[in-house]
């Protein structure tokens, strides 16, 4: 078993809500709220801070292709200043037939960046979510 990776975001013992509160745009906290619900109620798992800025669900050890290890979250979210970023830490290719059908979005390697939640479709987001917890 390989040695396991320090990182520099790390769970913490922050409020979440706390956290959301403080956000200035209103639109960015209703939907930062709203995925707070969304991603607790298909995870089954309480969210906590990771870091500064980061919202994570669940614990997770990955290991890389070089074999290094981290411990880190199943799935979290960003509110970011410039869109909510959703970490879903695996391949976003995965995701490729609900991705033609999930809305307006861009998409990382393993996040998905959304303007605003009614830019999307909240079904086939959940169903991403519930995929991703699933290992799909």
């Amino acid at each position: 078993m390989g040695k396991v990776a320090e990182i520099k975001s790390k769970p913490t013992t922050s409020s979440v809500e706390d956290f959301i509160n403080k956000i200035p745009q209103e639109q960015k906290r209703k939907d930062s709220f709203a995925l707070l619900k969304m991603i607790a109620k298909a995870t089954k798992e309480k969210p906590k801070m990771w870091g500064a800025a980061m919202i994570g669900f669940g614990d997770k050890r990955y290991k890389s292709p070089s074999g290094r290890e981290v411990d880190w979250f199943k799935i979290g979210f960003s509110p970011r200043k410039a869109n909510l970023t959703i970490i879903l830490a695996v391949d976003i290719k995965v995701h490729n037939a609900s991705l033609k059908k999930l809305g307006k979005h861009k998409a990382g390697v393993g996040c998905l960046y959304i303007n605003k939640l009614e830019d999307v479709d909240l079904k086939v987001l959940e169903e991403m979510i519930k995929d991703t917890m699933k290992g799909k």
